[in-house]
């Protein structure tokens, strides 16, 4: 046991005597970048608050009126603006049909809308136009399906399913040709 004592009392003599590591130091742009991280921005936006309220309520001050120079003309009255054309009105384009209906659903991969009619009938054979904010395409009908069976015609407040040409979304309307 003694001579663990004595490499002890070694080790701590050779620390005393001035071999200590020098403290890391960061670097000055580190220190700018941390104390601005610690700033509460809520003291900037009173600050700007308050500067835009004293900007507000300070008076205007009065300039002084020009002096008349010796070389002085007077001043041309200021033609009055023409007056602009009026554009007609742009004609929104006409519905290619009677509106019957709007698409509630669409299966993508069958390729099917389900339409809910809200008044006349719809024939095997009709044609009818999509329309709505990305769609716009006619087709013929070929077949028609309630509640999975076919049928040939369909009436008002019927929903009914048929294969569409074209990708068809929820809230198009569908007009009758």
């Amino acid at each position: 046991m003694a001579t663990r004592k004595k490499t002890k009392a070694k080790t701590k003599a050779k620390s005393k005597a001035g071999h200590k590591k020098a403290p890391a130091r960061k670097p000055a742009a580190r220190r700018k970048i941390v104390a601005k991280a610690r700033k509460k921005p809520a003291a900037k936006k009173t600050a700007a608050r308050r500067a835009l309220a004293k900007k507000t309520k300070a008076k205007p001050v009065a300039r002084p009126a020009p002096t008349a120079s010796p070389v002085a003309r007077p001043a041309a009255p200021r033609p009055a603006p023409a007056a602009k054309p009026m554009k007609p009105p742009v004609a929104l384009p006409a519905h290619p049909g009677v509106r019957i209906g709007v698409v509630t659903h669409y299966f993508g991969h069958l390729s099917v809308a389900v339409v809910k009619l809200e008044h006349g009938t719809l024939r095997v054979g009709d044609t009818i136009h999509f329309k709505g904010h990305t769609t716009d395409f006619s087709q013929r009908i070929d077949s028609l399906q309630v509640d999975h069976k076919p049928v040939t015609e369909v009436g008002p407040d019927d929903d009914f399913g048929l294969r569409v040409i074209d990708h068809a979304r929820e809230g198009d309307v569908v007009y009758k040709v």
